[in-house]
């Protein structure tokens, strides 16, 4: 089982929000973010008995970002 999970940085807190799950999380640093993914993750589905793997997909800011000229 595949489980997507959008992370992202509200201004304190990194937190964790599963993609059409009802799974939500955060913690005060990445590690304990993605410690805290897991323990939500294994909580919402611990009647299913076949693997989960769980992707994160990052919201990331990138800052001066030009268009190719051509």
């Amino acid at each position: 089982m595949l489980v997507k999970i959008e992370t992202y940085f509200d201004g304190e807190f990194w937190c964790a929000r599963g993609i059409g799950e009802d799974i939500f999380t955060q913690g005060k640093s990445l590690d304990e973010l993605h410690e805290n993914i897991k323990e939500a993750v294994a909580v919402h589905y611990e009647d299913i008995d076949e693997p989960i793997t769980i992707l994160t997909l990052s919201e990331v800011k990138l800052t001066d970002a030009k268009a190719a000229s051509g």
